[in-house]
């Protein structure tokens, strides 16, 4: 299998895991009949810890590859970044928003992703990545518009959450890309995983996790999807996504934020949720703007 096929398989998988992380986040908050389980920052929490305490015997076991306190910090950037702020800020967002319309603003990642490799890291970019990223924005641009009349139920601030997480997510991958690379993905995401799981824990405890986990009658329900949530749809999730970002390049590895929306959206169809002709036409645009970003054309010799 050719590295180039290898990133595709694996862009895939994630797209699918990812795309349905958003309806595990609202499973993990309530019920099909709409009763409370766990609260927006219960579920990050939860979500968190789970993922850390899954991991931690690997990170015990790879934590003396950390030879610098520079690593350290880099690491902690990839934990809280790329994990941490934005578990908090998706569930904050889905309790004023769809999980299909929460998968449609995800695809700002690559956005970031372009502005900060090339601000920060000095990253060269062809014109075929600026117009594939700017074909890209149109159709989720199309995708958001066709859906925000039967998704936007909140208020700005929900649609601002993902935006800062898309953010966030941006700044993690740059950082794995350009001062990590001597970190396997399973080195990464467990050592990350190590720096977050004492203030996921303190925030499994500040925000009164464990009396709901006694008190409610749904608890085990939401606790069986947001486990799900964490060991697949975060902890081997990431592995994968680090594993991607190595292989290729982060701007092809932020690309399947352009796939995340066409998945939660068909998620959404398949829970009787309504699809247009236009939302179709709009997942076609992305996907030609993800084909167009990660064109190489053949040079004649």
């Amino acid at each position: 299998m050719t590295k180039e096929l290898r990133g595709w398989l694996l862009l895939l998988l994630l797209a699918g895991i990812w795309g349905s992380s958003f309806i595990l986040m609202k499973r993990g908050m309530h019920t099909n009949d709409g009763e409370s389980i766990f609260t927006d920052a219960q579920v990050a929490a939860l979500r968190m810890t789970i993922a850390g305490l899954v991991l931690l015997p690997y990170s015990i076991l790879h934590f003396r590859k950390i030879k610098s306190l520079k690593q350290l910090v880099f690491l902690g950037i990839v934990g809280f970044f790329g994990n941490f702020f934005p578990a908090f800020l998706f569930t904050y967002a889905e309790t004023g928003i769809s999980s299909g319309f929460t998968g449609m603003l995800n695809s700002f990642t690559p956005i970031f992703t372009v502005i900060i490799g090339f601000a920060v890291f000095k990253v060269k970019l062809s014109t075929f990545q600026l117009v594939g990223v700017a074909i890209g924005t149109i159709g989720i641009y199309l995708l958001m518009d066709a859906g925000k009349t039967i998704s936007l139920n909140g208020s700005w601030s929900h649609i601002f959450a993902v935006v800062i997480a898309t953010l966030c997510y941006a700044i993690s991958l740059n950082t794995i890309k350009h001062t990590l690379q001597n970190f396997s993905s399973v080195e990464i995401t467990s050592l990350a995983f190590m720096l977050v799981l004492p203030p996921a824990l303190l925030a499994l405890f500040q925000f009164g996790t464990i009396d709901t986990i006694q008190n409610n009658p749904h608890a085990m329900e939401g606790l069986g999807y947001i486990a799900i949530l964490a060991i697949v749809g975060t902890a081997l999730a990431v592995i994968l996504f680090n594993r991607i970002i190595s292989v290729t390049s982060a701007l092809f590895a932020s690309s399947v934020t352009y796939f995340i929306p066409i998945v939660a959206v068909l998620i959404g169809y398949y829970f009787n949720e309504f699809i247009s002709w236009t939302q179709v036409l709009a997942m076609g645009i992305i996907l030609f703007g993800v084909f167009i970003i990660n064109f190489k054309p053949q040079v004649k010799k």
